[in-house]
């Protein structure tokens, strides 16, 4: 067996790995993540020509957008989008459905309690989690400060 040093064994793993496409990859997740932004406000224009006002337009663009995340999360759809769009499909709303569906169906074959309920989280938990922990202690923060 050829004995390899350090630097030419980092010189060969460089010249297999694939070349990564930032600038591609960027352009795709503005490109999605632009396209989710306009259908957000399609719904709420949508919504209000049909007389919600503004606050009921606002709550109802949300929740129709994490449900047809969930659904295309469901039919195996989201997924195919997030290998195109990158974060242009994670960071909306609608990443975050996705987030807490897909380990629900992946562990769906555990059943209700043990798979999907213990699971569905697993992925959005810890976001959640260090997300209304940040808010209490900034929260704090700014209480202790105003005073």
């Amino acid at each position: 067996m050829k004995n390899i040093n350090q630097k030419d064994y980092e010189k060969y793993v460089n010249s297999k790995a694939p070349k990564p496409t930032l600038l591609k990859n960027c352009i795709w997740a503005f490109i999605v993540g632009g396209l989710i932004c306009v259908f957000g406000q399609f719904i709420t224009n949508f919504v209000m020509d049909y007389g919600l006002d503004k606050k009921e337009a606002a709550t109802a663009t949300p929740i129709t957008l994490i449900f047809l995340s969930a659904l295309l999360t469901g039919l195996g759809l989201y997924d195919k989008i997030g290998k195109k769009a990158g974060a242009g499909s994670i960071v909306p709303i609608t990443g975050f459905a996705n987030a807490i569906v897909a380990p629900a169906m992946e562990f769906k074959r555990e059943g209700f309690v043990l798979g999907v309920a213990a699971k569905m989280f697993i992925v959005a938990g810890p976001v959640l989690v260090y997300g209304i922990g940040s808010s209490v202690i900034v929260g704090i923060i700014y209480l202790l400060l105003k005073a």
